[in-house]
């Protein structure tokens, strides 16, 4: 797209608080985006070559969603906390290893898509988080799921293909936690809490792939209580 074809992509911009940089090979912020300052609400950054995300990032006060996918991000700044309208991150398929704690004052995130990265211990300043509903962070290095996960207030985790062999049965207390993903780990069947099963909201549990054959699964205690609000859940689908 040509400087002429640019000028007007921010012009239309300024009119829809929409911007579309994906499959830019950008490395930086072009210049004309500080124009935009006070207009964008989405911003898609994806299929670039960011190493790391600009610290100007902060001055988009306004965005609800950041899509900076398919980079080479190896960490986000901790000016990322400045976002605070925020309602939808996507930062999956880059090479991030750390989070900034600053991503707890997120407050009005619904959606996190982190997947397909390289971190290895679970981000816990997502946790008190009351309106995120989706939390991705399959495919990482993840080992385990500590205590403090129960503070997480999200409808779905998606924990598929990391490493996890602790889970704690604190999951249980997760007051709106309906769908835990699991595939793909390294759990052993004993890992997976009676509590889980037996006390807790999760009507949907994908464990397949993991250290034990899915026909153990329903010797596992507290099986039978899951299944009695898996299928009450798929009976109100039909």
């Amino acid at each position: 797209m040509g400087n002429s074809g640019l000028k007007q992509h921010y012009e239309v911009a300024k009119k829809t608080g929409t911007l579309n940089l994906s499959h830019r090979n950008l490395n930086e912020f072009p210049q004309q985006l500080g124009s935009l300052v006070a207009f964008l609400r989405t911003l898609n950054l994806s299929d670039n070559k960011f190493s790391r995300l600009p610290l100007e990032i902060e001055r988009f006060t306004l965005l609800k969603q950041l899509n900076v996918s398919a980079n080479r991000l190896t960490e986000l700044p901790d000016v990322i906390g400045a976002l605070l309208k925020l309602e939808s991150l996507n930062a999956s398929a880059n090479q991030i290893c750390t989070l900034p704690m600053s991503l707890s004052k997120l407050t009005h995130l619904k959606q996190v898509n982190l997947s397909d990265n390289r971190i290895t211990e679970f981000p816990q300043m997502f946790c008190g988080l009351k309106h995120l509903d989706v939390l991705d962070l399959s495919h990482n290095r993840l080992t385990a799921v500590p205590d403090g996960a129960r503070e997480l207030h999200v409808i779905e985790l998606n924990l598929n293909q990391n490493q996890i062999t602790i889970l704690s049965d604190q999951l249980a207390d997760c007051p709106r936690l309906k769908t835990l993903r699991l595939e793909e780990n390294c759990l052993q069947l004993e890992a997976i809490g009676r509590r889980i099963l037996e006390d807790s909201n999760i009507s949907m549990l994908a464990v397949e792939g993991n250290l034990f054959e899915m026909k153990r699964f329903p010797d596992a205690e507290g099986y039978d209580k899951y299944m009695e609000r898996y299928t009450a859940v798929k009976k109100k689908m039909f």
